[in-house]
């Protein structure tokens, strides 16, 4: 194992510091115990997973069969003619200039 220089650490990771009572500190504990993990480790995990799951329901998003459908019909077909569309298709590529 290489050792790095106090300036990579501190690349590597940030510290994050929270105040909580002394009963969700015991909470987290028992928790994090139950599953064989540290606090820091229980904590990183729980956010890393709340955090995820904030993110996945701003951006996905479930369709039962009928919607998907009409969903996919929507975007196979093709887009009606506007002058926005022209003018975008008129554009040339940045990497063409």
């Amino acid at each position: 194992m290489v050792a790095m220089t106090p300036n990579e650490d501190a690349q590597r990771r940030s510290l994050i510091n929270l105040r909580v009572t002394p009963r969700d500190r015991d909470l987290i504990d028992r928790a994090a115990a139950a599953l064989g993990k540290n606090r820091s480790e229980f904590m990183m995990e729980a956010s890393r997973q709340a955090a995820e799951d904030a993110l996945l329901d701003r951006t996905a998003f479930r369709l039962d069969a009928d919607q998907f459908g009409a969903f996919m019909a929507q975007l196979d077909a093709p887009p009606a003619p506007n002058e926005r569309l022209r003018k975008l298709l008129a554009t040339p590529a940045p990497w063409d200039k």
